[in-house]
């Protein structure tokens, strides 16, 4: 079984929001399944698998500001600031310590609501207690 984690963090990188998608599906699809719950923010740094026009726009209306580099088969790029881009390392961190736990590493879990839970329950212990 192939799942993706989406996560949303705050500044120092702690999960404010999770989301599993099926590993097969486009990163587009859990955009879409998170973005209606965003946080207050004033920038969102993802990384390409988020770049699309309409998620672009809707973080515009929203009033936050995108810092995503655009995709390799985009014709004309859009510039985004390398410098805060370089902030995802966080993102990534969260990551892994969340795989440090071995119920997740090694997705004991068949349910994807019980891998999900069991994600919640170490981000949980990780980051807010």
């Amino acid at each position: 079984m192939n799942t993706k984690l989406h996560a949303v963090t705050d500044r120092q990188g702690r999960p404010v929001r999770l989301f599993v998608t099926a590993g097969q599906v486009s990163d587009y699809t859990g955009a879409l399944a998170i973005q209606s719950r965003f946080p207050q923010a004033d920038w969102l740094i993802a990384d390409r698998g988020y770049d699309a026009d309409w998620f672009r726009n809707s973080l515009s209306e929203s009033k936050i500001q995108a810092c995503i580099p655009p995709r390799k088969s985009r014709t004309v790029p859009i510039k985004y600031d390398k410098r805060r881009y370089r902030r995802r390392h966080r993102i990534e961190i969260m990551f892994g310590r969340i795989k440090d736990w071995r119920r997740v590493a090694t997705r004991y879990d068949r349910c994807p609501k019980a891998f999900l839970s069991a994600i919640a329950l170490a981000a949980t212990v990780i980051y807010w207690l």
